[in-house]
């Protein structure tokens, strides 16, 4: 049986640098503070947030031009996701939070680990990148990058491929009950993949009918936003793998059999961070979070309550 969706404790609209964004808290205990992906709004990851509100403090927010959050003027920029991330946890009075990222969330959660890692108690990355090239389409060879980058990568690092231990180390994550119970890995409704392999364009399709819905600039401004996402997505971010190894606090990188995101690009990331931990989510998509909803709850919960 899939877990009922927790109601959010607080719904609000709170400033930030100059613009009114929709906010959302559930949940008590350590901060966790969630960013979503680009052209979706909060209840993409409404199910992973009501799980993690069982043992955290939930906080998010939809950035401007998603969800309930109106547009800016100009281009979008990651930099301008970590400044926006960064006066949502100070609106909040929130020092540090463990941060849950997914895609664009996830790049946002990567810079601020490494530009603000005060901020930061841990991350997980939920198929995010490190430039453009990550992506299937494109030209670059991912499996010479692999060999080519591999050698130099930290001696610390700890990537998990396929470990029958989990993520975390012990039983919790595929044997054992967990936080979940034990029930929730393959038992319970969504755990077994999808069989279909869903395109971009029907992800796109799916958030756009949520745009319509929510958004305060109207169903026509979704263009607009989209032209923005796409002129961002190729041309941003540009992190070179080797300054991950700056990056201290612990960590979990994750992706899909079936990303966007190359397996080997995930890998190198992983690779790179000291001690950071690798899970490649088997039989989804980009939109692993949809199609594998209970496994990817019960590695991410896992991992924060192991910490």
């Amino acid at each position: 049986m899939s877990p009922a969706y927790l109601t959010m404790d607080v719904m609000s609209y709170v400033s930030i640098e100059g613009v009114s964004v929709y906010a959302e808290e559930a949940g008590s205990g350590e901060p966790v503070l969630l960013l979503h992906g680009g052209f979706n709004s909060l209840e993409h990851l409404r199910p992973l947030g009501s799980v993690l509100a069982r043992t955290h403090r939930v906080l998010s927010f939809e950035r401007p031009g998603h969800g309930r959050s109106p547009d800016v003027r100009g281009a979008y920029s990651y930099d301008d996701g970590v400044a926006q991330a960064l006066a949502f946890l100070d609106a909040c009075g929130v020092g540090a939070a463990h941060i849950v990222g997914y895609s664009d969330g996830a790049i946002i959660g990567m810079l601020l680990a490494l530009r603000h890692p005060e901020r930061v108690r841990s991350l997980v990355s939920i198929s995010g990148n490190l430039n453009p090239d990550a992506f299937n389409d494109s030209t670059d060879d991912g499996a010479a990058r692999v060999l080519s980058l591999l050698p130099k990568i930290s001696e610390g690092s700890e990537p998990v491929v396929g470990d029958d231990s989990g993520v975390s180390g012990g039983e919790g994550v595929l044997g054992g009950e967990g936080v979940l119970g034990s029930e929730g890995v393959l038992g319970s409704e969504g755990g077994t993949p999808r069989d279909d392999t869903r395109s971009l364009d029907s992800d796109v399709d799916t958030e756009r009918e949520h745009y319509e819905r929510l958004s305060p600039d109207g169903p026509d401004h979704a263009d607009v936003v989209l032209d923005k996402l796409f002129m961002l997505w190729t041309s941003e971010p540009q992190i070179d793998p080797s300054e991950l190894k700056a990056i201290t606090t612990p960590t979990l990188i994750m992706s899909a059999d079936r990303d966007t995101i190359r397996p080997d690009h995930s890998l190198v990331m992983a690779a790179s961070i000291p001690g950071a931990q690798l899970c490649i989510v088997p039989g989804a998509t980009h939109d692993l979070v949809a199609d594998r909803p209970a496994l990817v709850n019960l590695v991410v919960t896992e991992f924060l309550v192991g910490l």
